[in-house]
């Protein structure tokens, strides 16, 4: 069995479905939100080179144009939450370093935490995802599982003295 599913490979030659597949990353058979998720991370940099109101804006960017990418993807797929649409989870792991320094314990922690919150989805993340539809419900319980993942990370990396208080509210 192959590892890339080739069925959705048509969909990539839409530029907005390219973005909302991750670039192809929401491709893979296996895990394709984890894939996502890890497509995210070559553009933590472009953050960390930003002041934090040029961050700040845009990620506020990503978030909206996810609204947009991916219901525009899931309309194009005739499918409500596909799998392989995984925009939301690479804007949700950089939800989940806003305002963090990307050391290496903080993209790793941030990573796991954030998968582990989107895979889990406690309450409110899993009343949201049954709830809100659309674009934005693609998007609205990675944000959750981002904002949750990145306040738990926070707490971790200030009792472990990685980061100063200053930023524990980001």
């Amino acid at each position: 069995m192959p590892l890339i599913r080739h069925d959705l490979m048509p969909f990539c030659r839409d530029p907005i479905n390219l973005l909302a597949l991750g670039f192809g990353s929401g491709l893979a058979r296996r895990a394709p939100g984890t894939f996502g998720t890890l497509a995210g991370i070559p553009f933590l940099p472009l953050f960390g080179l930003m002041t934090l109101p040029w961050a700040s804006s845009l990620l506020l960017v990503a978030v909206l144009a996810g609204v947009l990418i991916c219901g525009h993807a899931s309309r194009s797929m005739g499918l409500e939450d596909p799998g392989c649409v995984v925009w939301d989870e690479m804007v949700g792991l950089w939800v989940t370093l806003y305002a963090l320094p990307l050391t290496f314990s903080a993209v790793v922690g941030g990573f796991l935490l954030f998968r582990l919150f989107d895979i889990l989805k406690p309450w409110p993340i899993s009343w949201c995802d049954r709830t809100v539809k659309g674009g934005l419900g693609i998007m609205v319980d990675d944000l959750l599982a981002g904002l949750f993942a990145g306040l738990l990370l926070r707490v971790l990396l200030w009792v472990t003295g990685q980061v100063p208080q200053i930023l524990f509210l980001g």
